[in-house]
């Protein structure tokens, strides 16, 4: 398993207009290189507001996502979900505070390092999980 932690722009004015811009990128990169993803958000809540904001991104490259449940049988290449998933991808993308449960099932992990002082402190929590697994975390300056 490779796990990414983004470090997010400090400069930003809130979290998570830093959270969604970064989120979108990735997920825009990700479905160029043909992976499949599932973005776990904390509450259903930020999962509506992800998948709207993906829907208005980049009018010039569409990122096909839907929130979980919704779109085509397995999914389109981006679910969006704030429950565990049902479906098999390459790539979680994690916006919760903790490591969820089913993390061990995906190749690759992208965590975020937010700005405030509370994200700082879960994100490295997280990271300790990850090298207690034996894994090396990588740190990434977020785009």
């Amino acid at each position: 398993m490779q796990v990414q932690f983004y470090l997010l722009n400090p400069d930003e004015p809130a979290q998570l207009p830093a959270l969604l811009l970064q989120t979108c990128r990735l997920c825009a990169e990700l479905y160029r290189a043909n992976q499949r993803v599932f973005v776990y958000c904390p509450n259903q809540q930020d999962a509506e507001r992800l998948d709207e904001v993906l829907w208005q991104f980049d009018p010039d490259s569409f990122v096909p996502h839907n929130l979980a449940g919704e779109g085509p049988p397995r999914g389109a290449p981006i679910e969006i979900s704030w429950q565990m998933p049902k479906t098999s991808r390459n790539v979680l993308v994690n916006w919760t505070s903790e490591v969820p449960p089913f993390a061990n099932r995906y190749s690759k992990v992208i965590e975020f390092v937010p700005a405030d002082e509370a994200g700082k402190i879960a994100a490295r929590q997280k990271f300790k999980f990850y090298r207690q697994l034996g894994v090396t975390p990588e740190t990434v300056p977020a785009s």
